[in-house]
């Protein structure tokens, strides 16, 4: 045997080890043998660097350091999950699913781990690239770290697809989370306060060895990717398993929503019997083409819900109330409280909403209140203990002026919330929409955070965003923390962001109730920024989705003549306020007026591609037929009930070659 072979047994042998040991909790060889068979491939490895494999077991103690971690664009988006709370919220959702699918639909649930998201690309059976959930349009590109994590398979086995993503949870075990923190106690430092943000923290360390001491664990869930050769989630789940990757035996397949609530109140009481942390349960539409067909609302899957376990609970006194003024002049009223733990973290502050919520619930300071993670995420108060209420307390009178301005508050008719009216002059507000403008999802100006934003305010070297493009490095350089190499980044970074597309400036410019979704329908009807702000109310409400309440704030938003300046100044600085030429290239008119429901399986393109086909040559697509449906197009496979009521209602039903040929 010559030393390539050698090599390339001992790899193959300690990834099947690994493989028993990690995930099959079976391991086969002692501890000793295992380290001396790895130690002799380490020094195989050295003496012959010119068989490097960067999946190579080697490479799981880590060692290489990142400094920056890369920005990197999800291939498929990662998308939240809609929560579910009682039986009547699941009972809902199945009557939304059978109303837009056919036949009998089935069931995979799987616990829900509380830890840190990932999605794994695999091409050719090995691991290419680990990638954060971020926002769910991108993440950090953490490789190095994730490959140091045992559990995580650098070389598949099995008739794995050529490429593929697999999305699943980083999580910490209670077991391996409590040992850290004895380890930290013994050595004098603070413990850390919970498993899920110490796996996500593991994540970001830079040296990827000292990741590789955490005992961390990956658990996978979801498949993603182009034609994968599986029908449903369950069957994926198993081929995921085959293929080496970790999945939780606890997952189920089953026929009902009854059969749902069974397993959601067996596991909210066995629960506390598993190694991780969770707080609950995820129900799946079974059937991959049934979850086409239902396909995804602009944040979350139709054919996922989350069903969360009751929240935890504990009283503590509420010290103080005060007030923060959010970038729209919103004012969110803070209870300030005695510190206490809750759901594996100490929780100081919860929000109290508005001033309908404090009288509604007669909350004082001085009182003693339930406090609960409302989703197990933001704290919140429920409720007052009266029994220990002080007598001589006095109900909590609402601010009339803005802590921050001094300006008196407004609050219009049907709303919730108060208002600070001082749009130009009231610091927090003029810090948010910044720190809103350069943000991730909006214009994602590296080397420029919220903080830096704030320092930029006061120390007045910005007053609106349009100023950023003025900055100069010279400028930047003196502020705290700021050093040649800070200022040059964050100076490009600016420059850099002039080459973001109209939707996100527009999304960026901070209109109220104008989000992603809402500046992404904007910006394809009208193309460049003049149209949108020479446009009626009537015209605006006649955009795709767009109603009154959103028509009026983007007429009242462009009234404004300092808003106005601020558009002129950014077109003058270069900052993308059309679509782009190449985009508009690939759009047309053709099917302008028309709406489309795509139902089956097609053979040419792929459904989203269809769908992403219609919408750029001006077309509409609907999930559900009805009067005003103008095509159906049909691949293999449609359903029988969209067959009867296409035929009832009279919508002309084509093939996919029919409806390209449309295109052509």
């Amino acid at each position: 045997m010559n030393t390539e072979q050698q090599i390339n047994q001992l790899r193959e042998e300690l990834r099947k080890h690994n493989y028993n040991y990690y995930v099959l909790d079976a391991a086969v060889i002692s501890d000793y043998e295992f380290d001396m068979k790895l130690k002799a491939l380490q020094e195989l490895e050295e003496n012959h660097p010119e068989f490097y494999d960067p999946n190579s077991p080697t490479l799981r103690v880590g060692g290489e350091v990142t400094k920056n971690f890369e920005t990197v664009v999800h291939e498929y988006r990662m998308y939240s999950l809609d929560n579910s709370y009682s039986k009547e919220d699941l009972l809902d959702w199945e009557k939304r699913i059978k109303k837009l699918v056919d036949g009998e639909v089935s069931y995979t649930c799987e616990l829900k781990y509380d830890g840190a998201s990932i999605s794994l690309t695999y091409e050719e059976g090995k691991l290419i690239r680990a990638v954060t959930r971020g926002d769910g349009i991108q993440g950090d590109n953490v490789t190095t770290n994730v490959k140091t994590i045992n559990s995580v398979p650098l070389k598949l086995k099995g008739d794995f697809p050529p490429k593929f993503d697999i999305r699943g949870e980083i999580v910490l075990p209670y077991e391996g989370f409590a040992k850290m923190n004895q380890e930290r106690i013994a050595a004098g430092e603070e413990p850390y306060a919970n498993p899920r943000n110490t796996a996500s923290g593991s994540l970001k360390l830079q040296d990827s060895s000292e990741t590789a001491k955490r005992p961390l664990d990956c658990l996978l869930y979801n498949i993603t990717g182009n034609r994968l050769g599986i029908a449903s989630q369950f069957q994926s789940l198993e081929k995921a398993r085959d293929w080496g990757f970790k999945v939780p035996a606890e997952s189920k397949w089953v026929g009902s929503i009854d059969e749902v609530l069974d397993f959601i109140g067996y596991w909210d009481e066995h629960r506390h019997d598993l190694p991780y942390e969770t707080d609950g349960v995820v129900i799946k539409v079974n059937d991959l083409q049934q979850q086409e067909e239902l396909g995804f609302t602009a944040k979350a899957p139709r054919w996922a819900m989350a069903y969360k376990f009751k929240a935890e609970q504990a009283s503590t006194i509420l010290h103080e109330i005060t007030y923060q003024v959010g970038r729209t002049g919103a004012i969110t009223p803070v209870a300030n409280l005695e510190p206490v733990a809750l759901a594996g973290t100490t929780v100081k502050r919860a929000s109290l909403h508005n001033a309908d919520q404090i009288e509604k619930l007669d909350i004082r300071v001085g009182d003693t209140v339930f406090v609960e993670k409302g989703g197990e995420i933001i704290p919140k108060i429920i409720a007052v203990d009266f029994q220990k209420r002080d007598q001589a307390s006095e109900p909590t009178v609402y601010i009339t002026e803005c802590p921050e301005c001094q300006t008196e508050l407004i609050r219009k008719d049907g709303e919730a919330q108060h208002y600070c009216p001082n749009y130009a002059g009231c610091p927090p507000q003029i810090i948010g929409r910044i720190q809103h403008y350069i943000s991730r999802k909006a214009m994602d100006i590296e080397g420029l955070g919220g903080e830096t934003v704030a320092l930029l305010v006061n120390e007045g070297l910005i007053a609106n965003y349009a100023d950023l493009y003025e900055l100069k490095k010279e400028q930047v350089i003196p502020l705290e923390r700021m050093a040649e190499k800070s200022a040059e980044n964050l100076i490009v970074g600016i420059e850099k962001s002039k080459e973001i597309p109209f939707e996100r400036v527009l999304f960026a410019l901070g209109i109220r109730y104008v989000g992603e979704t809402v500046a992404k329908k904007l910006a394809k009807h009208y193309k460049f920024i003049d149209g949108i702000i020479a446009a009626s109310e009537e015209e605006l409400v006649n955009v795709d989705e767009i109603g009154i309440k959103i028509a009026q704030s983007v007429i009242e938003f462009f009234a404004s003549d300092e808003n106005k300046a601020l558009v002129t100044r950014l077109q003058q600085y270069g900052v993308q306020l059309e679509v782009s030429a190449e985009k508009l290239a690939n759009q047309t008119d053709t099917l302008q007026g028309q709406t489309f429901v795509v139902s089956g399986v097609f053979e040419k393109v792929s459904r989203n591609e269809l769908k992403k086909l219609i919408e750029d040559n001006g077309g509409k697509v609907s999930s559900s037929i009805s009067s005003k449906t103008s095509f159906i197009v049909a691949g293999a496979n449609m359903g029988p009930s969209k067959l009867e009521k296409a035929k009832k209602l009279e919508v002309p039903i084509i093939s996919e070659d029919e409806f390209l040929g449309k295109l052509s």
